[in-house]
């Protein structure tokens, strides 16, 4: 799995002109990505290390902070470009593999404690966020 966290003061996910997910404080806009090989287990030790982050004011965590995240499927983490002009799709896994796991990250979460947006997944999502610091990591389980 992989992760692309940004530290955000607010973000939103919008499908069809209506928000469906929106943090208006800061935390952590989080864009995950499953591959074929992907887990359960890997679903949760991602969830933990974004709870546990401490890239928040003052080196401190979501958890430290009660801070909101804002978790979004992202198939595309997974495009391969080093050749030619198009990704391949190739390494991200389907919908019926992915959806789940993403769904056991943001379970997780939520089992520790977080308060925890979404979008919408497979649908045609816009985001929206202010990127704080800037601050933006790559994390792979």
């Amino acid at each position: 799995m992989k992760a692309v966290v940004q530290r955000v003061t607010r973000a939103s996910v919008t499908v069809d002109g209506q928000i469906v997910g929106e943090i208006t404080e800061p935390g952590l806009m989080v864009l995950v990505g499953v591959t074929h090989d992907d887990t359960a287990d890997q679903a949760a030790k991602l969830a933990a290390k974004l709870w546990g982050l401490r890239v928040l004011d003052d080196e401190r965590s979501c958890s430290d902070l009660q801070a909101p995240l804002l978790v979004i499927s992202q198939f595309t983490l997974y495009g391969d470009t080093r050749k030619g002009r198009r990704p391949s799709w190739l390494a991200a896994a389907p919908g019926p593999v992915a959806e789940p796991l993403v769904a056991a990250v943001v379970e997780e979460l939520r089992r520790l404690g977080a308060k925890v947006e979404t979008g919408i997944f497979g649908a045609d999502m816009q985001v929206t966020l202010v990127n704080d610091g800037p601050i933006t990591l790559i994390l792979e389980v």
